[in-house]
């Protein structure tokens, strides 16, 4: 049933309650490039029909001029709204839309397959449940495939789709859609993807994309959209304990001192007793209060304001914990990078370092291995280029609170800065917490006593200068 349909036959107050009460998948389409990513989004949200009258109109416009599916309506344009995109033929950015069945509620980000746009792609994978990975059925598995397929299970994604695309191109051989999920259950060996499965479909013709196909009875699965209906929803992470990171300190009036932000992980209570971090000062949690009132408890996802019986010195980028916390409090950290920038990574040279609401700087002090997307085998280096993948020692010149990823994501990752051009240029999931240093890295980086060292070299006489006041 169509939205305009289901809303005419419930009503709006009825219909509203009724989306209210579906839970939400949140997921995202990754591949090689031109595997069909976004043709896939458009023939999900037509079969479904979540098109209305005038945008399925606009849309037969937009294919008389710039359509690429030769006499089939070019779904792809539904999706990839850039005019660069529309010329091409690919996507270039990140494009999210929802759409709902009478089951559930969905978020599905449509993201490139360009290697030289791995960052977009990064971006879509960092907030999903689930990964559709789309394979051609005429090349099999490429190397953008694998790529993709590491970072989605390097960011926590353990639900995979393998939708085998165009299968129609090669007259639904069983025997092909076979070879290909051998090819990939054999890369996925080295993955920790708990469930992956296989759908042979064709997302141009609508083969096992919203109903079941004719042309392949080998196939006994379900279509793929009635497999997203049945994946299940990440949960909130109450089973951690309490991260909560301040994003800002509210100064109302005289009689109210808060800390606003969302609760990551766990659960915190009125009259709780808490910590804050990395200081260490202890208080109590005097009122838990939120734009619809007081909370006796708060609970993972929730954002809110914390007012403590204490006047101590809470900061933006602070974090408040139980008081019986053992969170870690450290300048130096193991992670998994992945260098999103045209520039190397320079070992030494001084980087913003983002993790949540605490913002300081950081230095890569080594890498300890590069990871061979292809193989995953492990590599020596003293750079890493655009795309690739390491396992690094960063160290701080602050001390953070930080968990390992898989146990926080929100306080397990991080991203890296360039401080000249403020672009993102790295991100990465903490893999382990190292023993703090004692001494905190020096003021000037390696890069930059290096560099100050050859300008003394070549320039060692200095001009004197004084000024005198004027008379």
């Amino acid at each position: 049933m169509s939205t305009a349909n289901e809303v005419r036959e419930l009503g709006i107050d009825a219909y509203l309650s009724r989306q209210q009460d579906k839970s939400l998948l949140r997921m995202m389409t990754c591949g090689s490039v031109d595997d069909g990513k976004s043709t896939l989004i458009g023939r999900l949200l037509h079969d479904s029909h979540q098109i209305y009258e005038d945008q399925l109109a606009a849309l037969h416009k937009d294919n008389e001029k710039v359509g690429n599916a030769g006499e089939e309506l070019d779904l792809a344009l539904l999706v990839d709204g850039l005019q660069a995109e529309r010329e091409q033929g690919i996507t270039i950015d990140v494009a999210y839309r929802y759409f709902s069945t009478a089951k559930r509620k969905f978020i599905i980000a449509d993201t490139p397959g360009h290697e030289q746009y791995t960052r977009n792609m990064v971006t879509g994978a960092s907030t999903s449940d689930l990964a559709i990975i789309l394979v051609d059925a005429r090349y099999g598995v490429q190397i953008q495939t694998k790529r993709h397929s590491f970072i989605c299970d390097s960011l926590g994604i353990n639900q995979f789709v393998v939708a085998i695309n165009k299968m129609d191109i090669v007259n639904f051989d069983e025997a092909v859609f076979e070879k290909i999920k051998a090819d990939y259950l054999k890369f996925a060996e080295q993955l920790n993807v708990s469930d992956i499965k296989f759908v042979p479909m064709s997302a141009l013709k609508g083969d096992n994309v919203v109903t079941r196909s004719e042309h392949t009875p080998y196939y006994t699965d379900k279509p793929l959209l009635e497999l997203l209906e049945d994946s299940p929803a990440a949960e909130a992470n109450h089973s951690f304990e309490a991260r909560f990171p301040v994003q800002y300190v509210v100064r109302p009036n005289l009689d109210f001192r808060g800390f606003q932000g969302t609760l990551t992980s766990g659960t915190l209570s009125q009259g709780q007793a808490v910590k804050v971090l990395p200081s260490g000062k202890s208080s109590t949690i005097k009122e838990l209060v939120t734009f619809d009132g007081h909370l006796e408890q708060a609970q993972t996802g929730q954002a809110f304001t914390i007012a403590l019986t204490d006047e101590i010195d809470v900061s933006r980028g602070d974090v408040i914990v139980p008081a019986d916390s053992t969170a870690a409090v450290t300048n130096l950290i193991q992670a998994k990078l992945v260098w999103m920038h045209e520039e190397p990574l320079v070992l030494g040279k001084n980087y913003n370092f983002k993790l949540g609401s605490k913002n300081t700087s950081a230095i890569v002090r080594k890498i300890d291995h590069t990871i061979d997307v292809n193989t995953l085998e492990k590599g020596q280096a003293d750079q890493l280029q655009l795309n690739e993948i390491a396992i690094v020692t960063l160290e701080l010149t602050e001390s953070i609170v930080a968990d390992i990823y898989r146990n926080n994501h929100e306080t397990g990752s991080f991203i890296l800065i360039d401080r000249i051009s403020n672009l993102t240029i790295g991100a990465g999931m903490i893999e382990a917490l190292l023993a703090e240093e004692e001494t905190k890295p020096s003021e000037f980086s390696a890069f930059e006593l290096e560099f100050n060292a050859l300008v003394r070299k070549h320039f060692p006489h200095w001009q004197a200068l004084d000024i005198s006041k004027l008379k």
